[in-house]
């Protein structure tokens, strides 16, 4: 028999999803990961295979954003996103702004 998930994981849970839907939908952004340009749509999906390969470890929103959506784990790269704009910010630090807004 599968726990039932406390209201504190149901709320992580909701914080994550709406983080990765919210870089799903920066359409007009690349994402960057161990040098290779990627869409919104990509970057949204590699996030969430990566957060459930990493469930175990990820227990807070802050848990997410340091340990699947910050730097690749095989390189150590810091993964970017550039904006229409040209100017790239690290995902780990956009993520945090967008978490405490």
């Amino acid at each position: 028999m599968l726990p039932i998930a406390s209201a504190a994981d149901q709320s992580t849970d909701a914080k994550i999803n709406s983080l990765i839907s919210h870089v799903e939908s920066l359409k007009d952004a690349t994402f960057i990961r161990n040098g290779k340009e990627y869409t919104s749509a990509n970057a949204a999906k590699f996030l969430r295979g990566k957060w459930d390969a990493n469930k175990k470890d990820v227990r807070t929103t802050e848990d997410f954003i340091a340990k699947v959506a910050t730097k690749s784990s095989t390189t150590g790269k810091p993964y970017l996103i550039r904006f229409k704009d040209g100017k790239k910010t690290p995902c780990g630090d956009y993520l945090r702004t967008r978490l405490n807004e």
